[in-house]
């Protein structure tokens, strides 16, 4: 790529260049001594690759700790307008169909006083749970016309190439995905046979359980980084069956 002399990079380059010829110079007019002039010049250009390969590795390292941040950043707004706008109430609307559901409230009911370990405690144990629904013909209905409502908004998710880094969030779109596709290829719901009926719900467990891990850890981020939001969050948290939005 040839020079452009009018960018600002070339002209900054020219301009220190230049100054340092021209401090080189006086050095040599005022104080005399070439020799030691010379010296001083060698011994700068040989110190100058360790202290280019200093800054670049420092910059690097603080560019790159920036940049991270700021795509984490934009991770977690994506995160939390998902579950704005779908997240929240498909976990309401999945758990109520969870046998399972007093023990994981007794676990999740998120409060301020959570440290990090116990997040993490949490999200170990909910390893070992094991999510069950036994969902009836009438919520495949529901959440049939539910997701096919919120296709456009999940398909622009997915176009987000900040997401190409969150493995796990990718996984639950996709999840999300299949499960709307499943449904939508059913015309009737009140026909199925049983196998088919066991199909469905194990699509729906699979998105149930990314969803609470997912819904944790934004959660936690929520907690350490922004109180306001982690506020609304815990007063309509559906695992609490006293949440509310009204302050109280």
């Amino acid at each position: 790529m040839p020079l452009n002399l009018r960018s600002w990079e070339a002209r900054l380059g020219i301009a220190l260049i230049a100054s340092s010829v021209l401090i080189y110079t006086v050095k040599y007019l005022v104080l005399g001594d070439p020799e030691n002039t010379y010296n001083y010049i060698f011994n700068a250009l040989g110190f100058l690759p360790i202290n280019v390969l200093l800054v670049t590795l420092i910059l690097n390292q603080l560019l790159s700790i920036r940049a991270k941040r700021e795509r984490l950043e934009k991770l977690n707004m994506v995160i939390g307008t998902f579950f704005s706008e779908a997240g929240t109430w498909l976990l309401t609307f999945i758990s109520d169909r969870d046998p399972g559901l007093p023990r994981l409230r007794q676990e999740l009911v998120v409060t301020e006083a959570w440290t990090p370990e116990k997040f993490s405690a949490v999200q170990e144990s909910l390893r070992g749970h094991c999510c069950t629904v036994a969902p009836e013909t009438a919520d495949l209905e529901e959440l049939c016309r539910y997701l096919k409502g919120r296709r456009d908004f999940l398909l622009r998710l997915l176009e987000n190439p900040v997401l190409m880094e969150h493995e796990s969030f990718t996984s639950l779109l996709r999840a999300v995905f299949h499960l709307t596709e499943e449904l939508e290829r059913r015309g009737d719901f009140a026909g199925l046979p049983e196998s088919d009926l066991r199909h469905l719900a194990r699509d729906i467990e699979r998105v149930y359980g990314l969803l609470i891990r997912e819904w944790l850890a934004y959660m936690e981020y929520l907690q350490r980084n922004y109180p306001y939001l982690f506020s609304l969050a815990m007063r309509t948290n559906p695992f609490d069956e006293t949440a509310s939005p009204v302050v109280r």
